[in-house]
C-alpha cells in the first residue's frame, strides 16, 4: 500500500510539472509603431522569442525562425522581443531586423513582459516559448548546451508538429 501511495504521489508531482500556465497578456509596439497583443494570436501557436540583438546563438535562431512561415504558413506566428534598455536600443534593433532581414515582428519592451514570461530578473538569450492556440505555454528554452538543437537544428519543429498534430 505505501509503494503505491508513493508511486501516486511520485505520478500527481510529475503530471504538475507539466501543467501549461497560461501565457501572460501583453500589448507591445513594433518599430512601425504598431501594437501587437497576445490577442492577436490566438487560434494560432505563437513562437515568442526573447533576444538581445548582440547576441550570436540569436543570430543563428534567426535563420530557423525564417523558416517557419514557409513551413507552416498562417497556422503559426512568430514575434521577438527585444529588451530596450542595457545594450539594445531601438536604432540597434531596426539594424539587427534590417541586417537578418526579418519577416515577423519585433515588439520592444522595457523588461515588464520579459519578466512575466521568465519569472527571473535574468535570463540567457535567446529564449523561446511555444505557446498553443488557446494560449498556453506549452514549451519554454533558454539556451544552453542542452537546447542547441531547439535553437539551430529541427527540435523546434518537432514541438510545433505536435501541437498541430501533424
Amino acid at each position: 500500500m505505501r509503494t503505491i501511495l508513493i508511486t501516486l504521489l511520485c505520478s500527481l508531482t510529475l503530471a504538475a510539472g507539466d501543467a501549461a500556465r497560461r501565457a501572460p497578456g501583453f500589448a507591445l509596439p513594433d518599430m512601425k509603431l504598431q501594437f501587437h497583443d497576445l490577442a492577436d494570436y490566438r487560434g494560432k501557436v505563437l513562437v515568442l522569442e526573447f533576444l538581445k540583438t548582440d547576441c550570436p546563438h540569436c543570430a543563428a535562431f534567426a535563420e530557423v525562425l525564417a523558416q517557419i512561415q514557409p513551413k507552416y504558413g498562417d497556422k503559426v506566428a512568430v514575434l521577438a522581443v527585444a529588451h530596450i534598455g542595457g545594450t539594445d536600443s531601438p536604432q540597434n534593433v531596426a539594424q539587427y531586423i534590417a541586417g537578418h532581414q526579418l519577416t515577423y515582428p519585433v515588439v520592444l519592451d522595457e523588461g515588464q513582459m520579459m519578466f512575466s514570461y521568465v519569472l527571473a530578473q535574468k535570463s540567457d538569450m535567446p529564449r523561446v516559448f511555444v505557446i498553443d492556440a488557446g494560449g498556453f505555454i506549452r514549451a519554454d528554452y533558454e539556451y544552453s548546451v542542452l537546447t542547441r538543437e531547439v535553437f539551430e537544428g529541427k527540435a523546434l519543429f518537432t514541438d510545433i508538429d505536435k501541437l498541430l498534430k501533424k
